[in-house]
Formats: structure tokens, C-alpha cells, sequence
């Protein structure tokens, strides 16, 4: 499997570092959170950033895996709101960072952002949703065109209150209508308002899986041992997914080379169980 790592979980450790961990540890990709490398996201600020990380993952060996966070800097950020020039700045922002993708050799970029698409006071969900929906078939042209598409992320109710289920991405990945420019992706984590189990999930919903996030239901990594990722992981297999599986948790472990040491681990006693 194509194993990567979202880059915050090593904290205030360099990028640099970060990567040749990574790499020591098996894994072949880091996925990079905006704000903790392009700093005050003027002009200047990315393409330095850009070259940071291209020399990081050059000097390990690794690839760049996409992008997540995307809207979390900087503040104030909102794709649904009908405040049009504040909706025009957002969506302008996810423009500049496509472009920061395909510099780094294209990647996808991960759509949570749940409090900056939830809806504003005295909108519906799915007056947001309309918007989100036509605000990605506007863009849907540009992320293809350079080659790091917009996967838009399903995230349980207790996060935000637009786009809770993944049959709700599938709607509005049909609507858009631009495969190569917005798609879906899984996250263990994120899921948590389905009905179904993760295998039957991958598999119906598997022709818009472009990438998937590793983590347990609490957001630390899976257990060494756990075998309640098996029937994902054998779906995944069987029906040929050759994206990113990419560990994501939300905090900063002691130790987080242990934490890619155990990880590679259990992503090597999965692979070596439905081999």
C-alpha cells in the first residue's frame, strides 16, 4: 500500500526531520497541512514554503500526498456563506493552493474544513450545500487542469452540520459532474454518522475513493493487533484502490517515530493477512 503521513503529527519537529523519519519507517508520502508551512500565505510565504518542502521530500525520497487543514488559515475563511466577496476570497485561497499542489507534483486536496462550510446563521444545510456544490463545479476545471483535484470529505454531525454521509458526497460529486477535478475519499475516523461498516462502505462507494485516512474512532492511530480494519483493507485489495492510505491523527504523540514504527507495523500484518 502507498502509506503516508499527515505532517502535524510531528509537532514543532522540522520538516525535514519529519521526512526522513517517514522514510525510515516504511512510509513513501507526507501529506502536508497548509498552515504549517506557508505562513502568512502572502505570495512570498508559498513559494518559499514550496521550496522547503520539495528539498525535504527530495532529500528523503518521499512524495508529496496532498493537502488537508486547507482552510484553516488564514482566519475568517468560509466557502458557503452568501457573503459573496468573503466566499470569492475562500474559494480564491483553495485556487492558490492548487497551484501550491501541482508545483509540489500534484496531489489531492482534502476538503474537511468543517466550521468554514457549516452553515451561517439564518442558512440551511442545504442552502450550503447548493453553494458548495456550484462553487466546486466552477473550480472542478482549474484542479484538473493541474493535476491535484479536490476530494471533498464527509465529516460526522458533532463537526459541522453540512455533509455528514458520504451517499451526500456521491450526490454532489454527480452534480459537479468533473471526475478529474473534485471526487470523494474515506477517512476510518470522519464516518462516524454512516449506518454501514467501513467494508460495505468502501464498497459502494469505492468509484469515488481517491484517497483514505487511517485512524481509529477516537482520531489516534489504530492499535497494533486490531483486526477490525481487515474486511476495509481486503475490500480495498479486491477492488484495486492504489491511492494513498494516509495516517492521520489529531494530536501530537511523545513519540512520533514509534508511532510510524507501529503503524508500518499493523499496515504489514493487514497486507500480510489478505495476501
Amino acid at each position: 500500500m502507498k502509506l503516508a503521513v499527515c505532517n502535524e503529527l510531528f509537532g514543532p519537529i522540522s520538516l525535514d526531520e519529519a521526512a526522513s523519519l517517514s522514510r525510515r519507517h516504511g512510509f513513501g508520502g507526507i501529506e502536508l497541512a497548509p498552515f504549517t508551512v506557508f505562513g502568512d500565505f502572502s505570495p512570498a510565504a508559498i513559494q518559499h514554503g514550496i521550496l522547503e518542502a520539495k528539498q525535504a521530500l527530495n532529500a528523503a525520497g518521499l512524495r508529496f500526498a496532498g493537502f488537508h487543514w486547507l482552510l484553516a488559515k488564514p482566519d475568517g475563511l468560509h466557502i458557503t456563506t452568501p457573503d459573496a466577496a468573503l466566499r470569492r476570497k475562500s474559494w480564491d485561497h483553495l485556487r492558490r493552493l492548487i497551484d501550491a499542489a501541482a508545483e509540489l507534483g500534484g496531489g489531492n486536496l482534502i476538503l474537511g474544513s468543517p466550521k468554514q462550510r457549516g452553515t451561517v446563521p439564518g442558512r440551511t444545510p442545504r442552502e450550503a450545500i447548493a453553494i458548495l456544490a456550484d462553487e466546486l463545479a466552477a473550480i472542478a476545471p482549474f484542479a484538473a487542469e493541474r493535476g491535484s483535484p479536490i476530494l471533498l470529505e464527509a465529516l460526522s454531525s458533532d463537526q459541522t452540520n453540512v455533509v455528514n454521509l458520504l451517499a451526500e458526497v456521491e450526490a454532489i460529486v454527480g452534480r459537479v459532474g468533473q471526475r478529474g477535478g473534485v471526487d470523494g475519499m474515506f477517512d476510518f475516523h470522519n464516518c462516524a454518522d454512516e449506518a454501514s461498516p467501513h467494508a460495505a462502505l468502501i464498497d459502494r462507494y469505492i468509484g469515488m475513493i481517491r484517497h483514505v485516512h487511517l485512524n481509529d474512532p477516537h482520531g489516534d492511530p489504530p492499535q497494533p493487533g486490531d483486526m477490525s480494519y481487515l474486511p476495509a483493507f481486503a475490500r480495498l485489495r479486491e477492488l484495486r484502490y492504489d491511492g494513498w492510505v494516509s495516517l492521520e491523527i489529531f494530536s501530537v504523540p511523545e513519540d512520533p517515530a514509534e508511532v510510524l514504527r507501529q503503524t508500518a507495523a499493523f499496515i504489514g500484518d493487514i497486507e500480510a493477512r489478505i495476501e
